[in-house]
């Protein structure tokens, strides 16, 4: 039977909105990891939502994405008060909104309709400067973070050029994001964050003490992180023996995935499981209620599942 937690628990939020980002099913997820872990890796990371929230002795936070990876170096690597003050100037100096000390009168706008009409013209300008910054030093991150925050849906797209593309969004640097900024900055300092491939990660240096959890971009929905043929066949395929490959160690894995999605079946997956009857598949439950989903979407919803080998 699967073992449950409470939904009223506080989880650390990561300060992105990272596509995928798995806050909302940490209390079905991590229920189901194994109780004593020496060694966690998180092969796809993304948003940082389980890595932050898994009691282990040492963590490794994985992504293919450098962008991502440095930034939370940095931020690993920060004092939260110094880093506020540089958002707070960069704010400034690109005449952004401040709702948090100006409210949304003093921009002319409202809370449901959004800043983005004020944000417009500033945004753009920051998207600019962003784009041409040839150093990575602190105003590149904390104008990289500006950016996800005021950007649509808080979110990172880069372009095949590696220019961030997104439009603006109807958000700024409220006092909300503040808090979850400071919280995740100061859980993050046991945390080794790596840019690899999945399959460079030396998992030869694990052992049965250890715990892989893998959440790759799911092969059958769309998303931005998947746009440049970002995951494919061949990644699904090299993933799967790679987890194959652990259990022949008898190393704990669990992964995210999803098996079917809008009349969509993700035929390698399921191949893989029935070929493997003795993994357990547990189909997740995630609330919709409050997406923008259409209603046939939400009928159709995606069958979200965690895949162990234990």
């Amino acid at each position: 039977m699967q073992s449950k937690i409470s939904l009223s628990k506080k989880y650390i939020a990561s300060p992105l909105n990272y596509t995928g980002g798995k806050l909302k099913l940490l209390p079905q997820i991590l229920p189901l990891f194994p109780k004593k872990i020496e060694t966690f890796v998180d092969l796809f990371c993304g948003g940082c939502n389980v890595g932050v929230n898994v009691n282990a002795e040492k963590i490794f936070c994985n992504d293919s994405n450098e962008k991502l990876i440095e930034f939370f170096n940095y931020l690993k690597n920060t004092d939260y008060k110094a880093f506020f003050r540089q958002i707070s100037k960069v704010i400034e100096e690109f005449h952004l909104s401040n709702t948090a000390e100006n409210g949304y009168s003093f921009y002319g706008c409202n809370s449901s309709a959004g800043l983005s009409s004020y944000n417009r013209e500033h945004f753009l300008a920051l998207r600019e400067n962003f784009n041409s910054l040839q150093t990575k030093d602190s105003y590149y991150f904390t104008k990289f973070y500006i950016l996800i925050v005021y950007a649509f849906n808080n979110q990172i797209r880069f372009n095949s050029k590696g220019f961030y593309n997104l439009p603006v969004g109807k958000r700024d640097f409220n006092k909300r994001m503040s808090e979850k900024l400071e919280t995740f900055m100061s859980s993050i300092a046991n945390i080794e964050f790596t840019s690899k491939d999945f399959r460079e990660f030396k998992t030869e240096i694990l052992t049965q003490n250890d715990f892989v959890y893998a959440d790759p971009p799911y092969l059958i929905t769309c998303a931005s992180y998947n746009e440049l043929d970002g995951w494919n066949e061949n990644n699904e395929i090299d993933l799967l023996k790679m987890l194959d490959k652990l259990n022949e160690r008898k190393l704990r894995f669990a992964l995210s995935n999803v098996l079917s999605a809008k009349g969509k079946v993700n035929n390698i997956l399921d191949s893989w499981l029935n070929k493997n009857p003795e993994y357990k598949c547990y189909h997740l439950n995630f609330d919709y209620k409050n997406s923008s989903y259409h209603k046939t979407e939400r009928i159709n919803k995606a069958d979200e599942v965690l895949i162990t080998n234990y």
